[in-house]
């Protein structure tokens, strides 16, 4: 069908840092709505796959500028010769009427996986409005577009995404493992968590109706796969790699009759001449070697011999919230995972993929501070986001290390941090909070270097407890040796 391309890279984002708000840090368990000071943590998890690369030809992300300062409030020229796609994902939007921003809802946040939940309304409007100066083609959101499947929370989200559409940009959803039958959909008030009304395929499928289903140029009858012409001469191929029956889980598997159906969509992609573009929640390649079960598609290695076969030379998915990338054996199909939009450094990806089946893919930071300013909003917070957001990721990380060392204190006999002191306790936790925050934002290769010099690092090394926390805090720092925010494929 196509030729094999050459391949050069650069880039941003690191493992995948565990937050898979999808794959948490506790081994793909999910909580379900609780009361009183019961409460839910996600953790976090991640690794990353280290790729050989040849030495980049193009600038450094901070010597692109591509679009116009959108301060200036003018729009950027339209591609020529090919789609320019806004990717988005693992947004985890929550309905304004289902929280009172309450304690139970902020020790949510504190002790979550690092989403700024507690600004996700002003994230989500900011990264919207500033797309539409962007003259893309779509805007993609492959998944997990609710907090917990709350179906207030995808009715509120779509109601933003027709004002997208309105625009004139096309917008195309793809279900996450939070979106549907998701015992965990919660109302916060006070310091209580009470069920919210969950939601179902079919709500799903209403619900974004017009965002791909009604218009698909084929639909799987086994999921909520789908076909999207984009133009004649690119064709989406939005795949469901969810598990919501009964209720949802993290992990992700497609299901035989959606492989028969796949196997379909290629032959006819190759049968009308047409660049085939595969987009899921899940990943394609084994981006998280630590929480490979939570993160990639079950038995992926027959998806990824379809595509191969086809010489499909690009996977677009999420669920990681890390900025990360890879490549299959070195010689193979890239896929890039875009980190989470409610997730610091709060960025998408931007795609511009030729008709000759080059690209260029590169992420862009919402600009919070400027949509702060614009809309004359007196929040410091957001007025001086970039200085504010990046210490509350280090202490959600922080937070995530130091429960687990106190839990394992009071659980365990005999267990190695009833010796630590609070202060030993803290070092570890600090370190663990400051590597982890640079890998979420793909950059973990700029603090590694000294972070490891610190003596909560070499606390880390001696005690290798708690295992799972050591063992991806080890893969992050074997896997810094790159800038994963920018890819070229020439």
């Amino acid at each position: 069908m196509r030729g094999r391309t050459r391949i050069t890279g650069i880039m941003t984002a690191i493992l995948m840092a565990g937050v898979m708000a999808g794959c948490s840090v506790q081994a793909g368990k999910q909580v379900e709505p609780t009361t009183g000071k019961q409460q839910t943590k996600e953790t976090v998890q991640e690794t990353v796959q280290e790729t050989e690369l040849q030495k980049p030809t193009h600038p450094a992300p901070s010597q692109i500028q591509p679009f116009p300062d959108v301060e200036k409030e003018t729009k950027a020229e339209p591609l020529i010769g090919g789609k320019r796609i806004i990717l988005m994902t693992d947004i985890h939007y929550l309905a304004q009427s289902l929280t009172d921003r309450g304690d139970m809802f902020q020790s949510m946040v504190e002790h979550g996986d690092g989403k700024l939940t507690n600004y996700v309304w002003e994230i989500t409007d900011a990264a919207l409005e500033e797309i539409k100066l962007l003259s893309p083609d779509a805007l993609i959101i492959s998944g997990d577009l609710s907090l917990q499947g709350e179906k207030k929370s995808h009715e509120e989200l779509a109601k933003k995404l027709d004002e997208v559409e309105k625009a004139g940009i096309t917008v195309l959803v793809i279900p996450g493992n939070h979106d549907i039958n998701n015992p965990s959909a919660s109302v916060y008030s006070g310091g209580d968590r009470y069920p919210a009304e969950p939601t179902s395929p079919e709500d799903f499928e209403r619900i974004y109706k017009e965002f791909g289903y009604s218009e698909a140029g084929s639909r799987d009858a086994n999921s909520l796969s789908y076909t999207y012409d984009l133009g004649p001469s690119m064709r989406l191929l939005m795949l469901d790699t969810c598990q919501y029956e009964p209720r949802n889980k993290v992990g992700g598997m497609i299901k035989t009759e959606t492989y028969e159906w796949i196997k379909e969509q290629l032959k006819q992609a190759a049968r009308d001449s047409v660049i085939l573009l595969p987009v899921a929640h899940h990943n394609l390649l084994e981006e998280s070697k630590v929480y490979a079960d939570d993160c990639t598609i079950e038995h992926s290695e027959e998806l990824i011999q379809m595509l191969e076969g086809e010489n499909i030379p690009l996977f677009l998915s999420g669920h990681l919230h890390v900025q990360h990338f890879m490549r299959n054996n070195d010689i193979g199909i890239y896929e890039v995972v875009t980190s989470s939009l409610s997730t610091p450094p709060c960025q998408y990806g931007v795609l511009d993929y030729m008709e000759d089946e080059t690209f260029y893919y590169y992420t862009r930071k919402v600009n919070m501070e400027k949509w702060a300013r614009k809309n004359k909003s007196t929040d410091e917070n957001l007025l001086n986001f970039d200085t504010y957001s990046p210490p509350v990721l280090k202490r959600i990380f922080y937070n995530q290390a130091y429960d687990a060392m106190k839990n394992s204190a009071e659980e365990e006999t005999g267990s190695v941090f009833v010796k630590l002191t609070e202060s030993e306790k803290q070092q570890m936790a600090k370190v663990y909070g400051d590597i982890n925050a640079a890998c979420y934002a793909g950059r973990a290769y700029e603090v590694v270097k000294e972070a490891v010099k610190q003596p909560g690092y070499a606390m880390w090394k001696e005690y290798c407890y708690p295992a799972i926390l050591y063992e991806y805090l080890e893969y992050i720092i074997e896997d810094a040796v790159r800038d994963y925010n920018v890819l070229s494929m020439e």
